[in-house]
């Protein structure tokens, strides 16, 4: 199955069109025929990976709205009705990501479900405070320069584990080494309260710096997608996912 470009569109908030495939205006549909109650479309499953040529279409500004329309998708119940098993032969050949995400390990935030994507849509680095180090720079320069990603997005959430260690100063093993990343976000967030990790909105504050500043160190510490964004081939982008009711709160 290969989509074509539906040549229809929609403006974001800030007045920008969005131009879609005809995969991603079907994603829409199919929830406001779930929404209104209609038949026909609600048992519709996605067997088909994404293809080079839809990724390719897509600018850096509608991957980053797809993920937040999976969100919304997933915060509603009107998920898509993947096909993991067609979508893994689909893509068995090849892969074309669209996007690539950098979350953290916590049991409830994996991102692939959270956003609503099937096999072969994006990348995922999972590392506990959604931190970047080395290694996670060099996944994203492959995810990017190598395999044609269009969008990084840092995607801490609140009451994260690893902030609360860095906050507490825990110390373990090679954890230790990892927290010290997280640190200068502690230091970093101006707050007059309570700053312990009892405190959930001084937690999530902190959260919320920390995924600010992994944002600028991918900009800082990799000259490659550094260029790639100032070329406007790729954006980079932070986000913050609500535990209590499954938001997506892209952060400015």
């Amino acid at each position: 199955m290969t989509d074509r470009a539906a040549g229809k569109g929609c403006r974001g908030t800030d007045g920008t069109r969005f131009n879609f495939t005809r995969r991603q205006l079907l994603k829409g549909a199919l929830g406001i025929a779930s929404s209104a109650g209609l038949a026909g479309l609600s048992g519709l499953s996605y067997a088909a990976a994404l293809t080079k040529e839809e990724r390719d279409k897509m600018t850096p500004d509608e991957v980053l709205v797809s993920l937040q329309a999976g969100n919304q998708r997933f915060r509603t119940g009107k998920m898509e009705d993947h096909d993991f098993l067609a979508q893994k032969r689909a893509s068995a050949r090849g892969q074309y990501p669209a996007a690539a995400i950098v979350s953290c390990i916590d049991s409830r935030t994996p991102a692939e479900i959270l956003l609503d994507q099937g096999l072969g849509e994006v990348f995922n680095a999972r590392v506990a405070g959604n931190i970047c180090n080395d290694d996670i720079l060099g996944s994203l320069e492959f995810a990017c320069a190598a395999a044609g990603s269009k969008a990084i997005l840092v995607m801490g959430h609140t009451s994260c584990g690893a902030v609360k260690g860095a906050i507490d100063g825990v110390e373990l093993g090679n954890l230790t080494g990892l927290l010290n990343h997280i640190e200068p976000a502690i230091e970093a967030t101006e707050y007059e309260g309570d700053r312990s990790s009892k405190n959930a909105e001084f937690v999530n504050m902190v959260a919320i710096t920390n995924v600010r500043r992994a944002v600028d160190d991918i900009r800082q510490r990799s000259q490659v997608l550094s260029e790639m964004e100032k070329e406007g081939k790729i954006k980079i982008a932070g986000a913050l996912y609500h535990l209590d009711d499954g938001r997506l709160e892209m952060l400015g």
